[in-house]
């Protein structure tokens, strides 16, 4: 195992810094966008007055496609704004990665109490919310 980094000695904690910040899911605003679009498409076709020619269903498969578009179109760059207002809001931070031998995941187990017996599940009592004698 080559490294450029060196590497802490063991039981030495390593320190490093960290920007922390709440960054928004793009699928959720694409997604709504197109369901805005959606509405907006129906609305353009149900509610306005129109042609007699055309049939309402038609025209609202017409206007579907561009008004989804537009809506993820909007909704992304919606997105990307709150994304740049986030990294204003960004804070940073220190972590300290925690030595193997203390880190159970790592190979190492440390037990601090012991764990708690299985044993049947406790019974629910009207106190507790539920009719006496039942189980959860």
């Amino acid at each position: 195992m080559s490294s450029d980094q060196p590497t802490p000695e063991r039981g030495i904690p390593e320190r490093r810094e960290i920007t922390v910040r709440r960054a928004p899911k793009y699928v959720p605003f694409l997604v709504l966008g197109g369901l805005v679009g959606f509405a907006a498409a129906a609305v353009i076709a149900y509610a306005l007055p129109g042609d007699a020619s055309y049939d309402r269903g038609t025209v609202y498969g017409f206007f579907m496609v561009p008004c989804a578009a537009a809506g993820v179109i909007l909704g992304a760059v919606a997105a990307l704004i709150l994304d740049r207002a986030s990294v204003r809001r960004a804070r940073r931070g220190v972590v300290e990665s925690v030595p193997e031998a203390e880190h159970p995941a790592a190979g190492g187990e440390i037990i601090t109490e012991p764990a708690p017996e299985p044993g049947p599940a406790p019974e629910r009592t009207a106190d507790d919310g539920g009719e006496p004698g039942q189980r959860s």
